[in-house]
């Protein structure tokens, strides 16, 4: 007894019709027309599926981008807050003090 739906082209059970197998084009010897319909059909899958993976990137992009805007926002904001740079100015300051009672001294 043969397995159920084998003969039939659109399986009773699921009301689907029969996975396409996967080939190798260089191995397989195809038609040029074969060639043509497989580009053909690629093509539409690939128009299917293109508005989807736009939005996809669009939105991937925007927050590729918000995080690169928001390091770098936030390390102007750090680095101007920081007074490491006024303490040295003020060491400095009192070194060149320190140097010139030195020099005018004794």
């Amino acid at each position: 007894m043969a397995a159920p739906g084998a003969g039939d082209p659109l399986n009773a059970k699921s009301g689907k019709g029969p996975v396409a197998q996967r080939i190798d084009p260089t191995r397989e010897k195809l038609t040029p027309e074969q060639l043509q319909f497989m580009r053909q059909v690629q093509l539409a899958q690939w128009q299917k599926n293109l508005p989807q993976r736009r939005t996809r990137n669009i939105v991937t992009g925007l927050g590729i981008g918000a995080l690169v805007l928001a390091i770098y926002g936030y390390t102007f904001y750090s680095v101007s807050q920081e007074r490491f740079l006024d303490e040295l100015e003020d060491e400095a300051k009192a070194a060149r003090a320190r140097a010139l009672a030195r020099a005018s001294g004794p």
